[in-house]
């Protein structure tokens, strides 16, 4: 029997690790067979490259990796990057290690020293522990699970029934990323499934389609794709269909299939747009249909010229870029231009340049305290990823009106000079010489 430890690969710009090193790294494509799946003890350590405790605790993780090799295993979470696997575990912050156990689904937080010798105690004493279990035979719910987190509600109907006759036309003509299960009605695992597809099906609903194909009646499609056995799942990437297809090697839980969906949505799509707030349906689009978009209020044009404004335009679309597949709007407007907009998120008359992010389902915003740059909006939308911050209503606990203005035309701003008036035409009224004392 083998303990995963899995460590923080930290990096400022080079890996931590290297494949010399006895740490194994893990992704939402690997980590429910890797882990969930399998008899072996884990210790799992997410982190994030910008983390400086994960850099200090490094050199610690491989002394024990290697103590340990043959016996314990040590692999690493980049939850920064794959923020779906580590909110599927509560990770809120860094280095964060769970023990996963006899019981894949009731991982524990570690809580011994961080040092080689902390972590290989920590390993061999859960070892004896998971030994001393079997031996008195009581039975292990280890490898073969689901993973952890059950299934949210979810509506079937968000599952769309697929069959030989419109798989074409639904799917290979369709510029959306597909994710579908082939299933045969007699089969166990699939009614297991069942609940967790339609949940997942129903979170990610206007981003990915669901279908599911029974593949004992309709063996066409079935048969094109390789189905040997139930359930098979196989994703089908956004964008014209050139007979891609990539094998679903997640896990079978809602939040692994939302998670592991996510993940292939963000490398096929790209960023979304920054747009400037110019009428009512620009606000609508991008927040409505958003979880969340991200409000920026810049500075007036006279304050801050084109090239101040693009500076601040080019931070908004590297960190849209960089946190595209949670799937946010991204708008901004002037200061002063859309002055109910500003009140809503208790933005106004200074402060610029400002930024707020809105959720429009709950009618709940937060606004960024840090410094409008990369580093202090990208905590802000980490810190938001992770449902940490301190949120407020919106006022009205609606969106608010928005006016409409023309965009702005990329240039500089020009100061408008009033005409001088000549007045030496204009004849005056005699002025009243006489003088008053007070």
């Amino acid at each position: 029997m083998e303990i995963l430890i899995l460590l923080s690969l930290v990096t400022s710009g080079l890996a931590f690790y290297s494949s010399s090193d006895e740490v194994i790294v893990l992704t939402p494509s690997n980590f429910n067979r890797e882990v969930i799946q399998s008899d072996d003890i884990w210790l799992v350590e997410f982190y994030a490259p910008w983390c400086g405790h994960c850099r200090s605790l490094t050199p610690e993780w491989q002394k024990a990796a290697k103590a340990l090799k043959g016996v314990v295993k040590v692999g690493a979470v980049d939850a920064d990057e794959h923020q779906g696997l580590g909110g599927q575990y509560g990770v809120r912050g860094f280095p964060t290690i769970k023990v996963f156990g006899a019981d894949k689904n009731k991982p524990t937080d570690y809580q011994g020293a961080r040092t080689a010798q902390g972590i290989v105690d920590s390993a061999m004493s859960t070892v004896k522990t998971v030994v001393n279990q079997r031996l008195s035979g009581k039975s292990s719910s280890g490898g073969g699970g689901g993973g952890g987190g059950g299934s949210k509600s979810g509506d079937p109907e968000d599952v769309i029934e697929l069959t030989d006759s419109n798989f074409e036309k639904l799917v290979l003509n369709s510029e959306d990323m597909w994710m579908v299960e082939f299933f045969a009605p007699w089969c166990g695992h699939c009614k297991n499934l069942a609940p967790h597809w339609a949940s997942a099906a129903t979170e990610l609903k206007g981003k990915v389609k669901f279908g599911a194909l029974d593949a004992t009646v309709h063996t066409v499609m079935g048969g094109r794709y390789g189905v040997r056995g139930y359930p098979t799942i196989k994703m089908f990437p956004s964008g014209k269909k050139d007979g891609d297809v990539v094998d679903y090697d997640g896990g079978r839980t809602s939040s692994d299939i939302v998670s592991w969906s996510k993940d292939k949505l963000a490398a096929n799509i790209p960023p979304p747009e920054v747009v400037q707030v110019t009428a009512e349906e620009v606000l609508k689009d991008n927040c409505e249909a958003h979880q969340l978009c991200i409000v920026s209020i810049l500075p007036h044009i006279l304050d801050c010229q084109s090239e101040c404004r693009n500076k601040y335009i080019a931070i908004m679309k590297k960190q849209a870029d960089k946190y595209k597949k949670n799937m946010w709007g991204w708008i901004w407007a002037e200061a002063g231009a859309q002055p109910d907009l500003e009140e809503t998120i208790g933005v106004g008359g200074f402060g610029y340049p400002a930024m707020a992010a809105v959720n429009s389902r709950k009618m709940m915003f937060a606004l960024l305290k840090g410094p409008f740059s990369e580093s202090g909006i990208n905590e802000f939308l980490r810190d938001l990823s992770y449902g940490r911050g301190s949120t407020a209503p919106l006022k009205n606990a609606k969106l608010p009106p928005i006016q409409t203005t023309d965009p702005w035309d990329g240039k500089d701003g020009e100061l408008v000079i009033e005409d001088d008036y000549d007045l030496s035409d204009v004849e005056l009224d005699d002025l009243d010489t006489d003088k008053v004392e007070l």
